[in-house]
Protein backbone atom coordinates (compact mmCIF):
# COMPACT_ATOMS: atom_id res chain seq x y z
CA UNK A 1 0.00 0.00 0.00
CA UNK A 2 1.22 3.33 -1.09
CA UNK A 3 2.02 6.57 1.28
CA UNK A 4 -0.96 8.49 1.98
CA UNK A 5 -1.32 12.29 1.87
CA UNK A 6 -3.42 14.91 2.22
CA UNK A 7 -3.19 17.80 0.46
CA UNK A 8 -4.96 21.11 1.78
CA UNK A 9 -2.46 23.52 -0.42
CA UNK A 10 -4.46 22.90 -4.01
CA UNK A 11 -3.25 20.91 -7.10
CA UNK A 12 -0.29 22.32 -7.28
CA UNK A 13 1.39 21.66 -4.52
CA UNK A 14 -0.39 18.05 -4.94
CA UNK A 15 1.34 17.29 -8.76
CA UNK A 16 4.96 17.91 -6.56
CA UNK A 17 4.14 15.26 -4.12
CA UNK A 18 2.66 12.59 -6.77
CA UNK A 19 5.69 13.13 -8.56
CA UNK A 20 7.99 12.04 -5.84
CA UNK A 21 9.65 8.30 -6.49
CA UNK A 22 8.00 6.85 -3.44
CA UNK A 23 4.50 7.29 -5.55
CA UNK A 24 2.71 8.48 -2.74
CA UNK A 25 -1.31 8.23 -3.11
CA UNK A 26 -2.54 12.50 -2.47
CA UNK A 27 -5.76 13.54 -2.24
CA UNK A 28 -6.56 17.19 -2.57
CA UNK A 29 -9.59 17.74 -1.21
CA UNK A 30 -11.97 19.98 -2.25
CA UNK A 31 -11.84 23.16 -0.34
CA UNK A 32 -15.61 23.19 0.67
CA UNK A 33 -14.43 20.28 2.27
CA UNK A 34 -13.67 19.95 6.17
CA UNK A 35 -9.73 20.20 6.70
CA UNK A 36 -9.94 17.73 9.79
CA UNK A 37 -12.39 14.98 7.95
CA UNK A 38 -9.18 12.98 6.83
CA UNK A 39 -9.51 9.56 4.95
CA UNK A 40 -8.28 6.46 6.81
CA UNK A 41 -5.24 5.70 6.40
CA UNK A 42 -3.97 9.10 6.08
CA UNK A 43 -0.01 9.35 7.06
CA UNK A 44 0.87 12.84 6.17
CA UNK A 45 -0.65 16.40 6.02
CA UNK A 46 0.41 19.18 4.19
CA UNK A 47 -1.90 21.76 5.44
CA UNK A 48 -1.87 25.74 6.60
CA UNK A 49 -3.99 27.34 9.48
CA UNK A 50 -6.82 29.19 7.52
CA UNK A 51 -8.63 25.86 7.04
CA UNK A 52 -8.70 25.20 10.18
CA UNK A 53 -11.17 27.75 11.73
CA UNK A 54 -14.48 26.33 13.80
CA UNK A 55 -12.49 22.77 13.94
CA UNK A 56 -14.82 20.58 16.14
CA UNK A 57 -13.30 19.11 19.96
CA UNK A 58 -12.84 16.69 20.34
CA UNK A 59 -11.18 15.58 16.88
CA UNK A 60 -11.61 12.12 15.26
CA UNK A 61 -8.28 12.12 13.20
CA UNK A 62 -6.87 8.91 12.02
CA UNK A 63 -4.28 6.93 14.18
CA UNK A 64 -2.34 6.36 11.03
CA UNK A 65 -1.61 10.19 10.73
CA UNK A 66 2.29 10.60 11.82
CA UNK A 67 3.63 13.94 10.35
CA UNK A 68 1.94 17.81 9.90
CA UNK A 69 3.57 20.11 7.42
CA UNK A 70 2.25 23.62 8.17
CA UNK A 71 2.58 25.90 5.11
CA UNK A 72 2.90 29.07 8.25
CA UNK A 73 5.55 29.48 11.24
CA UNK A 74 3.23 29.89 13.43
CA UNK A 75 0.75 27.39 14.84
CA UNK A 76 -0.82 29.06 17.14
CA UNK A 77 -4.65 28.65 15.05
CA UNK A 78 -4.46 24.16 15.30
CA UNK A 79 -5.85 22.54 17.47
CA UNK A 80 -3.54 20.65 19.51
CA UNK A 81 -5.15 17.67 19.45
CA UNK A 82 -3.58 17.84 15.81
CA UNK A 83 -0.15 18.59 16.66
CA UNK A 84 0.26 16.44 20.09
CA UNK A 85 1.92 13.08 19.72
CA UNK A 86 2.96 13.59 15.49
CA UNK A 87 5.90 14.94 13.77
CA UNK A 88 5.25 18.78 13.18
CA UNK A 89 7.27 21.20 10.40
CA UNK A 90 6.13 24.36 9.79
CA UNK A 91 6.99 27.05 7.37
CA UNK A 92 9.73 29.33 9.51
CA UNK A 93 11.53 31.63 7.84
CA UNK A 94 10.25 31.25 3.92
CA UNK A 95 8.46 34.40 4.48
CA UNK A 96 12.10 36.33 6.01
CA UNK A 97 13.01 38.31 3.48
CA UNK A 98 9.18 40.00 2.57
CA UNK A 99 8.55 40.76 5.80
CA UNK A 100 11.73 42.69 6.47
CA UNK A 101 11.25 44.48 3.46
CA UNK A 102 8.15 45.71 4.69
CA UNK A 103 9.77 46.71 8.21
CA UNK A 104 12.22 48.42 6.32
CA UNK A 105 9.90 50.37 3.97
CA UNK A 106 7.96 51.26 7.12
CA UNK A 107 10.83 52.66 9.19
CA UNK A 108 11.47 54.91 6.01
CA UNK A 109 7.62 56.20 5.29
CA UNK A 110 8.00 57.25 9.43
CA UNK A 111 10.98 58.99 8.98
CA UNK A 112 10.59 60.28 5.25
CA UNK A 113 7.24 60.61 4.19
CA UNK A 114 7.90 61.69 0.61
CA UNK A 115 3.77 62.05 0.46
CA UNK A 116 3.05 64.58 2.31
CA UNK A 117 6.15 66.60 0.83
CA UNK A 118 5.12 65.96 -2.59
CA UNK A 119 4.12 69.38 -5.04
CA UNK A 120 0.75 69.96 -5.58
CA UNK A 121 -0.78 72.22 -7.88
CA UNK A 122 2.59 73.26 -8.68
CA UNK A 123 3.30 74.74 -4.93
CA UNK A 124 7.04 74.40 -4.78
CA UNK A 125 6.71 76.57 -1.65
CA UNK A 126 8.56 73.58 0.49
CA UNK A 127 11.41 73.64 -1.94
CA UNK A 128 14.90 73.35 0.06
CA UNK A 129 13.00 72.44 3.55
CA UNK A 130 13.75 69.70 5.37
CA UNK A 131 11.62 69.92 8.31
CA UNK A 132 9.96 66.15 8.72
CA UNK A 133 12.38 64.44 6.39
CA UNK A 134 14.71 63.53 9.59
CA UNK A 135 17.88 61.87 9.08
CA UNK A 136 17.40 57.93 9.34
CA UNK A 137 20.86 56.45 9.55
CA UNK A 138 22.22 56.99 13.27
CA UNK A 139 19.13 55.91 14.57
CA UNK A 140 18.66 52.41 16.31
CA UNK A 141 16.28 49.31 15.72
CA UNK A 142 15.27 47.35 18.08
CA UNK A 143 14.32 44.01 17.63
CA UNK A 144 12.57 41.62 19.74
CA UNK A 145 12.84 38.22 18.47
CA UNK A 146 16.08 37.61 16.24
CA UNK A 147 14.65 34.61 14.06
CA UNK A 148 14.43 34.34 10.64
CA UNK A 149 12.69 37.42 10.41
CA UNK A 150 14.45 39.21 12.94
CA UNK A 151 18.11 38.20 10.96
CA UNK A 152 16.75 39.73 8.06
CA UNK A 153 15.37 42.93 9.11
CA UNK A 154 18.91 43.46 10.76
CA UNK A 155 20.66 43.06 7.58
CA UNK A 156 18.50 45.42 5.56
CA UNK A 157 18.79 47.88 8.55
CA UNK A 158 22.93 47.54 8.34
CA UNK A 159 22.66 49.16 5.13
CA UNK A 160 20.89 52.27 5.97
CA UNK A 161 23.75 52.92 8.59
CA UNK A 162 21.25 51.75 11.76
CA UNK A 163 22.21 50.66 15.03
CA UNK A 164 20.47 47.76 16.07
CA UNK A 165 19.74 45.83 19.33
CA UNK A 166 17.81 42.87 20.34
CA UNK A 167 16.73 40.00 22.48
CA UNK A 168 15.87 36.37 21.95
CA UNK A 169 13.97 34.00 23.72
CA UNK A 170 16.21 31.15 23.60
CA UNK A 171 20.23 31.33 24.35
CA UNK A 172 23.02 33.14 22.43
CA UNK A 173 25.82 30.79 21.05
CA UNK A 174 27.51 33.97 19.84
CA UNK A 175 26.87 37.82 19.21
CA UNK A 176 26.32 38.35 15.83
CA UNK A 177 28.16 41.28 13.86
CA UNK A 178 26.97 44.85 14.37
CA UNK A 179 24.14 43.74 16.61
CA UNK A 180 24.27 44.17 20.68
CA UNK A 181 22.48 42.44 22.53
CA UNK A 182 20.07 42.80 25.34
CA UNK A 183 18.78 41.14 27.81
CA UNK A 184 14.58 41.66 27.45
CA UNK A 185 12.17 43.18 25.13
CA UNK A 186 12.32 46.59 27.57
CA UNK A 187 16.10 46.81 27.56
CA UNK A 188 15.58 46.71 23.63
CA UNK A 189 12.54 49.36 23.80
CA UNK A 190 14.55 51.89 26.43
CA UNK A 191 17.24 52.31 23.82
CA UNK A 192 15.19 51.53 20.13
CA UNK A 193 13.94 54.54 17.69
CA UNK A 194 12.47 51.38 15.53
CA UNK A 195 10.95 48.50 17.93
CA UNK A 196 10.11 45.02 15.13
CA UNK A 197 8.15 42.60 16.90
CA UNK A 198 9.37 39.54 15.34
CA UNK A 199 8.14 36.41 17.79
CA UNK A 200 6.03 33.84 17.26
CA UNK A 201 2.50 33.68 19.72
CA UNK A 202 2.73 31.62 22.42
CA UNK A 203 1.30 31.31 25.83
CA UNK A 204 4.63 33.18 27.51
CA UNK A 205 4.52 35.96 24.41
CA UNK A 206 0.51 37.18 25.03
CA UNK A 207 0.79 40.67 25.84
CA UNK A 208 4.41 40.73 26.22
CA UNK A 209 4.62 43.93 24.67
CA UNK A 210 2.69 46.31 27.30
CA UNK A 211 2.89 48.53 29.45
CA UNK A 212 6.14 47.77 31.74
CA UNK A 213 7.68 47.83 28.25
CA UNK A 214 6.56 51.16 27.37
CA UNK A 215 7.03 52.48 30.28
CA UNK A 216 10.64 52.07 30.06
CA UNK A 217 10.66 52.85 26.22
CA UNK A 218 12.29 55.51 24.61
CA UNK A 219 10.21 58.50 23.93
CA UNK A 220 8.79 59.02 20.61
CA UNK A 221 9.17 55.24 20.12
CA UNK A 222 8.08 53.94 16.79
CA UNK A 223 6.96 50.53 17.14
CA UNK A 224 5.72 47.71 14.34
CA UNK A 225 4.16 44.50 14.82
CA UNK A 226 4.84 41.80 12.29
CA UNK A 227 4.86 38.68 14.41
CA UNK A 228 0.69 38.23 15.84
CA UNK A 229 -1.45 41.27 17.45
CA UNK A 230 -1.78 39.31 20.89
CA UNK A 231 1.94 39.84 21.71
CA UNK A 232 0.83 43.91 21.90
CA UNK A 233 -1.26 44.70 24.70
CA UNK A 234 -3.54 46.89 22.61
CA UNK A 235 -5.20 49.34 25.17
CA UNK A 236 -1.27 49.86 27.14
CA UNK A 237 0.01 50.86 23.11
CA UNK A 238 -3.46 53.47 23.09
CA UNK A 239 -1.89 54.76 26.27
CA UNK A 240 1.70 54.92 25.36
CA UNK A 241 0.61 56.90 22.21
CA UNK A 242 -1.56 59.44 23.83
CA UNK A 243 1.28 59.52 26.44
CA UNK A 244 3.61 60.06 23.56
CA UNK A 245 5.82 57.09 24.81
CA UNK A 246 4.88 55.96 21.60
CA UNK A 247 5.38 58.17 18.50
CA UNK A 248 4.11 55.87 16.12
CA UNK A 249 2.88 52.51 15.25
CA UNK A 250 2.82 50.19 12.45
CA UNK A 251 0.67 47.13 12.71
CA UNK A 252 0.37 44.52 9.87
CA UNK A 253 -1.76 42.43 12.59
CA UNK A 254 -3.99 43.27 15.29
CA UNK A 255 -6.17 41.51 18.11
CA UNK A 256 -8.20 40.18 16.48
CA UNK A 257 -8.01 40.62 12.47
CA UNK A 258 -9.81 42.44 11.50
CA UNK A 259 -10.72 44.55 14.85
CA UNK A 260 -14.37 45.64 15.44
CA UNK A 261 -15.03 48.58 13.24
CA UNK A 262 -15.20 51.41 15.73
CA UNK A 263 -12.09 50.14 17.13
CA UNK A 264 -9.84 53.15 18.20
CA UNK A 265 -7.01 52.30 16.61
CA UNK A 266 -8.37 52.36 13.12
CA UNK A 267 -8.72 56.36 13.84
CA UNK A 268 -5.45 57.30 15.55
CA UNK A 269 -3.73 59.84 13.26
CA UNK A 270 -0.35 58.05 14.18
CA UNK A 271 -1.23 54.61 13.64
CA UNK A 272 -1.12 52.71 10.28
CA UNK A 273 -2.27 49.39 9.93
CA UNK A 274 -2.51 47.36 7.20
CA UNK A 275 -4.28 43.65 6.62
CA UNK A 276 -1.49 41.20 7.82
CA UNK A 277 0.21 41.57 3.92
CA UNK A 278 3.86 41.66 5.08
CA UNK A 279 4.40 38.39 4.24
CA UNK A 280 2.97 39.05 0.28
CA UNK A 281 5.33 39.34 -2.11
CA UNK A 282 8.58 36.83 -1.83
CA UNK A 283 9.68 33.78 -3.43
CA UNK A 284 7.72 31.80 -0.22
CA UNK A 285 6.23 29.38 -2.34
CA UNK A 286 8.99 27.89 -4.40
CA UNK A 287 11.08 27.87 -1.08
CA UNK A 288 7.93 25.67 0.51
CA UNK A 289 8.04 23.27 -2.07
CA UNK A 290 11.57 23.04 -1.94
CA UNK A 291 11.21 22.38 1.86
CA UNK A 292 8.34 20.22 1.38
CA UNK A 293 10.26 17.78 -0.81
CA UNK A 294 12.87 17.72 1.47
CA UNK A 295 11.15 16.73 4.33
CA UNK A 296 9.31 14.14 2.40
CA UNK A 297 12.65 12.45 1.53
CA UNK A 298 13.86 12.80 5.28
CA UNK A 299 10.74 11.51 6.89
CA UNK A 300 10.74 8.76 4.73
CA UNK A 301 14.39 7.75 5.73
CA UNK A 302 13.56 7.78 9.08
CA UNK A 303 12.98 11.77 10.26
CA UNK A 304 15.90 12.92 11.01
CA UNK A 305 17.05 16.66 10.60
CA UNK A 306 13.44 17.75 8.92
CA UNK A 307 13.81 21.23 7.89
CA UNK A 308 11.73 23.99 11.01
CA UNK A 309 10.35 20.98 12.80
CA UNK A 310 8.27 22.11 15.65
CA UNK A 311 7.80 21.54 19.62
CA UNK A 312 4.51 21.67 19.81
CA UNK A 313 4.52 22.08 23.81
CA UNK A 314 6.93 25.34 23.25
CA UNK A 315 4.20 26.88 20.27
CA UNK A 316 7.49 27.17 17.43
Amino acid sequence: MSLRIVNHLGPEVGAQLAAHPAAPEVITPNAEDPAWQLPEGTEALVTAPRFWKGAPTPLDLPASLRWVQSLSAGIEAYPQELLSGRTVTCGRGLTAQAIAEYVLAAILQHRKPLASHAVRNGDWSKAGNSDGLPALAGQTVGLVGFGAIGQAVALRARAFNLAIVATRRGPWTSEPDGIEIRRDPASVAAEADHLVIAVPATPATRGMIGKDVFAVAKPGLHLINVARGAIVDQDDLLEALASGRVGAATLDVTDPEPLPDSHPLYAHPRVTITPHISWVGGNDQVLFSQQLMTNLDRWLSGGQDMINRVDPERGY
